[in-house]
């Protein structure tokens, strides 16, 4: 499970597992997870942010989505 950024106290990484799923990103802090798909963002689960730090993490994700997406295509082989 590649990471591919730190913000803070927050882990953004995709599972090299899971070639078949819409280009997304996962998100940790502590013992809290979320996912978001990234064409175009979007929550797709979440477990244990609020709904406050969910805005964050989507800000944070919409900012640097070119970035998540072009890492996911590298690491997966896939084009754009």
């Amino acid at each position: 499970m590649p990471t591919i950024k730190r913000i803070g106290p927050y882990r953004f990484y995709f599972f090299s597992h899971e070639p078949n799923e819409p280009p997304h990103v996962h998100i940790d802090r502590d013992d809290q997870t979320a996912k978001f798909w990234l064409q175009p963002v979007s929550l797709a689960s979440n477990l244990g942010f609020n709904a406050r730090e969910l805005k964050r993490l989507e800000a944070y994700v919409e900012e640097f989505q070119l970035d998540f997406t072009e890492a996911w295509h590298d690491h997966f082989g896939t084009g754009n």
